[in-house]
């Protein structure tokens, strides 16, 4: 069935709020795409005039695709090769969604997508849509076929699964780029005392290869141990030119709100770095170098072009 002008600019003014939804609910900014643009589908193929609100059925719709994809990603999880981490999404990125408030902003943090990682799939999209979007329990409870004290019950599970890890730290603009040029000034030139001191004591580094980028298969733990890791990580070598494909030049960002290091080779992100902080220290380092999971950073990135200096160049 075709689309009046209407109809597609009525799907094209949700869409962005649709992707915010999906990236929450499947940490991959890649699958979010894919059911926004399922969702399309559904939108084109649907009997609109029997639709009565459209951003309800569209936010039902999508909400059911991502809940069918999760149970397919949890499978897949199982077989990733390594440490499994989100998908970064840089600042600016309009999946990162609304950013009013700081339950908002933490919905996205690297680190909370790594704690839903535990909520079964109707808590997660319980928790998501609540606590990121302001949906009632009525209006959950009609997305997911549900009663509202079914999704009250949710709710408070998924509180409570998140709760023993959650660490809500707001850290601005200024102080973000400030920690960042020192974590890498430390790290660059191998000064292992003065990166400990950046670091909390029970610090915890994790890099997400994929399998196609090396990359250790389990957390390195507390300041010192990362401390080290960081600095042979840091460590330039015509080996680790050649795998990423050349000289990187390495920029400050933010990625899902958190401090970050960009590592780029020629306009292409082959890195990205998050620093989570709790009280003016890296709580830790998300280092996400799966090129599978790097595409949107890199549009992005070339999107918001130019960039100034590198904070470190052909490294």
């Amino acid at each position: 069935m075709s689309l009046r002008t209407d109809e597609v600019d009525l799907f094209e003014a949700a869409r962005d709020r649709l992707g915010a939804i999906a990236y929450r609910l499947l940490g991959s900014a890649a699958e979010a795409e894919d059911a926004v643009q399922e969702a399309f589908l559904r939108w084109q193929a649907a009997d609109r005039d029997l639709v009565e609100v459209p951003e309800a059925w569209l936010t039902k719709v999508l909400t059911n695709l991502c809940l069918n994809q999760l149970t397919s990603a949890r499978a897949r999880r199982e077989t990733y090769v390594g440490q499994w981490l989100p998908e970064p999404v840089l600042d600016g990125d309009p999946m990162l969604g609304p950013a009013e408030t700081a339950e908002q902003r933490e919905s996205v943090s690297l680190a909370m997508l790594r704690l839903m990682e535990r909520l079964s799939p109707n808590e997660r999209a319980v928790y998501v849509l609540h606590e990121a979007f302001g949906h009632t329990h009525r209006e959950i409870s009609e997305v997911l076929d549900i009663t509202e004290n079914g999704s009250q019950q949710l709710l408070s599970r998924a509180r409570r699964h998140v709760a023993a890890g959650r660490v809500r730290a707001e850290v601005d603009r200024d102080a973000a780029r400030e920690l960042v040029e020192q974590f890498l000034a430390a790290a660059a030139t191998g000064e292992t005392e003065a990166l400990v001191k950046l670091l909390a004591e029970d610090t915890m580094g994790i890099g997400d290869g994929g399998g196609r980028i090396p990359a250790r298969k389990r957390p390195v733990l507390g300041a010192l141990a990362v401390a080290k890791f960081l600095r042979g990580l840091f460590k330039p070598s015509e080996a680790k030119r050649a795998m990423i494909g050349g000289s990187p030049d390495v920029y400050p960002g933010l990625a899902n709100g958190s401090p970050a290091l960009l590592v780029v080779v020629d306009d292409r992100v082959v890195s990205v770095m998050a620093l989570e902080v709790v009280d003016g220290r890296v709580a830790a380092v998300l280092n996400q170098a799966n090129p599978d999971k790097l595409a949107r950073a890199t549009r992005q990135w070339a999107a918001d072009g130019p960039h100034g200096e590198p904070l470190l160049a052909h490294w």
